[in-house]
């Protein structure tokens, strides 16, 4: 386990690599590191911050009832309950949430089947999959509007063989043990949305 400090400022890297890669357009996306598990305990951006200029302040303790545990005048992200029943159901120690053109344009594809499958390619293994030919399948759930409906089908989509969740025409959650592996994790699975897109054009093109 983390510290808050210690899990504060690894928010902040977080946020300083999502957003060098253009993922955390405006004020979108949220990130969190677990500090506790248990009592539940985390670190998660605020809502409304902008997370390409985090501060230390623009980070908040929440508990497992998305109860701030710190002196402030900020709420947490919106989606805080999202993240609460991903850690709820897995043993992660971090999850990332980012909005990108290639997510939401896989999720909209995609979205009527209910998930998108990758399978033979090299970037499977950054998601531990190493066998060859491996497959995998990333759940896609409606983008309701009710955040603890969205945690719900968010958690209920997800399989611990898949750090990952699109959300339709929204964005992606994706996690790992620590957050260097939410980071791996996160930065593989993108790679793979826009293959896929820009796969599926060259066929249609061809």
């Amino acid at each position: 386990m983390h510290t808050f400090d210690e899990a504060a400022q690894a928010v902040i890297s977080l946020a300083q690599f999502c957003s060098h890669k253009g993922w955390l357009p405006a004020t979108s996306g949220n990130l969190s590191v677990l500090v506790e598990r248990d009592p539940m305990k985390i670190a998660i951006t605020r809502s409304g911050a902008d997370k390409q200029r985090l501060q230390a302040n623009d980070i908040l303790c929440v508990d497992e009832h998305m109860q701030v545990q710190t002196d402030t005048v900020y709420r947490p992200s919106a989606e805080t309950s999202v993240h609460i029943e991903l850690y709820r159901k897995f043993s992660c120690g971090s999850i990332l949430h980012v909005h990108t053109v290639f997510n939401n344009l896989v999720s909209e594809l995609y979205g009527d089947e209910g998930a998108v499958a990758i399978h033979g390619h090299e970037l499977l293994k950054a998601l531990g999959h190493w066998e060859e030919d491996a497959e995998i399948s990333i759940p896609i759930v409606p983008n309701y509007a009710d955040l603890a409906r969205l945690g719900q089908a968010v958690a209920e989509a997800a399989r611990a063989e898949v750090p990952a969740v699109l959300v339709r025409n929204h964005g992606i959650y994706a996690w790992g043990d620590t957050p260097e592996a939410a980071r791996r994790h996160l930065e593989a699975i993108e790679f793979l949305a826009e293959y896929v897109y820009r796969l599926g054009v060259a066929r249609d093109i061809g």
